[in-house]
């Protein structure tokens, strides 16, 4: 297979694995790999990750995607990459090697503590500065926490050697052979720690969670130069790093999402719905975040964005934890035994509920059991909490916006599913959009990357190259929808009584 002169190579670095995509200008994807790591769970509700194993999955992706084409890797004209976001990492500037296990964005240990700052008053104050609630999702609320309680980061700090970093900087410092310490604007947008309207670290919110400026990246646009590489096995020195975003606004430019109102909701370990609200910073009234979405160009672009933690990790839990189905794809035909989930509610809740309701301490749960409960049941549950939690989400945008959502744009590995996306559409009564390319969370990185390196002159050259798949119309009666609601509501009351 010969490709193309013009490959960008993309670097999705999720939360259960990593994706390489090589991808020419024409936005053909030549090859991808994608692996797997370890899941780290010391203590119930604490979520980690080996920076190491996120490095080897990244060098393995890498040379397996250009082994399956067989291009010369000098053909790689750029690198994009697309991160989980609130994911937080600590290692030495001096010798590069990781001083303890990354916090992953899922982790809860420092609900007490965001309870603490509630108390006192500060989250309004915060939400007005970063556009963010005080919650354990955040990064700031775990870099105050490894300070406290890890003695190697509190050392290294103390002697300056510390580097802070979301995913994105720790995986530049790597390609960089240690050249560069930076993120960009919409990754620390999602850190509790930078301000939304000077685009800046914020000196006030340091103080407030102690945290010392000497550990912190630079912060550069979305599609600036971050580094080139130097030593990477199986990649030539000086490709450029030109594209990086955070996996949720990765996806919104992805699903060519350019224009301000529209919106995207991408399945994967959980469920992110974000609306593009164009240079206008919007402030919710429903407990939605306000974000960076990028920035290029010297222009921000901002989103409204609500999340619900556990969407496709619920499905996964059926495969291993309970061993109802042996492959996560097997979970639609199971679900499809059933019409209905014959009053079983699912309450998606594994590592606290998000937005609107803003539960960290919250579990996972199945109401409405009976003995004529199947394993179909269970698994039709499930994929109807999925929907049932992205509803209350879009609801609150609703009201946020003061108008209804016309339509939806659904991308991620479980948008694949057809039963989750027709319960969606039919709860929501808005179409829902399914773009041929689902992977458009590695597909924003490509955009980024490539408008980095002017493969792509402007935004608008992006939407032309957006394909539907298939479009989902609602379909259910009104009275079955209410019932669905109606129960959805009165599980929720055992969780958030008010």
């Amino acid at each position: 297979m010969t490709a193309s002169k013009n490959v960008i190579l993309a670097i999705d670095q999720g939360t259960t694995g990593t994706t390489a995509l090589l991808v020419d200008t024409k936005l053909k994807i030549l090859a991808s790999h994608n692996e797997e790591f370890r899941q780290i769970f010391p203590q119930p509700g604490w979520v980690e990750h080996h920076l190491n194993d996120i490095w080897r999955s990244t060098l393995k992706c890498i040379q397996s995607a250009l082994k399956k084409v067989k291009i010369s890797s000098n053909q790689i004209i750029a690198i994009g990459i697309t991160n989980q976001r609130e994911t937080s990492c600590f290692w030495s500037k001096s010798t590069g090697k990781p001083l303890c296990n990354a916090i992953v964005w899922q982790d809860r240990r420092t609900s007490e503590y965001c309870l603490k700052l509630k108390d006192a008053g500060k989250e309004s104050w915060v939400q007005q500065k970063t556009g963010l609630l005080l919650d354990p999702y955040f990064s700031g609320t775990k870099v105050h926490w490894a300070l406290e309680h890890l003695s190697a980061v509190r050392k290294s700090a103390d002697q300056s050697d510390c580097a802070f970093g979301t995913i994105d900087s720790f995986l530049i410092h790597k390609l960089t052979s240690g050249g560069a310490h930076v993120t960009e604007s919409s990754n620390a947008s999602r850190t509790l720690l930078f301000n939304l309207s000077t685009l800046d670290w914020d000196p006030e919110l340091l103080e407030l969670f102690e945290i010392p400026t000497s550990i912190l990246p630079q912060v550069l646009e979305s599609t600036a130069l971050f580094g080139k590489t130097r030593k990477v096995p199986g990649l030539p020195d000086g490709i450029p790093i030109h594209g990086v975003l955070g996996d949720q606004q990765a996806a919104l430019l992805g699903q060519a999402c350019i224009q301000e109102g529209m919106a995207k909701c991408t399945y994967g370990t959980g469920a992110f719905i974000l609306l593009n609200t164009g240079s206008v910073i919007r402030k919710s009234q429903h407990k939605l975040l306000s974000t960076v979405a990028w920035k290029i160009g010297g222009n921000t672009t901002y989103a409204l964005e609500g999340s619900a933690f556990s969407a496709g990790s619920s499905v996964q839990w059926l495969r291993d934890g309970l061993g109802l189905i042996k492959k996560s794809s097997e979970v639609e035909a199971l679900a499809k035994k059933v019409k209905t989930s014959d009053g079983v509610v699912f309450v998606p809740g594994f590592t606290g509920i998000g937005a609107p309701y803003w539960l960290p301490n919250a579990r996972a749960a199945f109401f409405g059991i009976s003995r004529g409960t199947t394993r179909a049941h269970l698994a039709r549950a499930v994929l109807e909490g999925i929907a049932l939690m992205n509803y209350d989400i879009l609801k609150a945008m609703e009201r946020d916006l003061g108008t209804k959502l016309r339509s939806l744009n659904v991308d991620g590995g479980a948008s694949l599913n057809n039963l989750l996306m027709q319960f969606q559409a039919d709860l929501l009564e808005v179409a829902l959009s399914r773009p041929r390319m689902v992977e458009t969370t590695a597909l924003g990185a490509v955009f980024a990357a490539g408008l980095g390196v002017g493969v792509w002159s402007h935004l608008s050259d992006i939407s032309k190259s957006w394909k539907r798949d298939r479009l989902f119309k609602p379909q259910m009666l009104l009275e079955q929808r209410e019932k669905y609601l109606i129960d959805w509501k009165s599980t929720l009351r055992f969780f958030n009584p008010s």
